[in-house]
């Protein structure tokens, strides 16, 4: 799997670059096609960082994450 470091999952945040991605525990995920996630924004969550401390707020569980595609690992 491919890694990517902190400053190349920042450029995917929907606003620098078409792609919006999101990492939880060390995994990117890709979630542009999300309606959640127009123009990298969910809630008060913004696109290309690490959600993982976060996430134990969320209304939802990790299952939410299987229906993105796995892009590679946060390095």
């Amino acid at each position: 799997m491919k890694v990517y470091s902190k400053q190349q999952l920042a450029l995917r945040n929907g606003q620098d670059k078409p792609e919006i991605w999101v990492a939880y525990l060390g995994v990117i995920y890709d979630v542009t096609q999300s309606k959640m996630w127009r123009n990298g924004k969910h809630y008060e969550h913004w696109a290309g960082q690490d959600l993982t401390e976060e996430f134990e707020d969320a209304p939802h569980n990790t299952k939410v994450f299987e229906k993105f595609t796995v892009i590679g690992q946060l390095g």
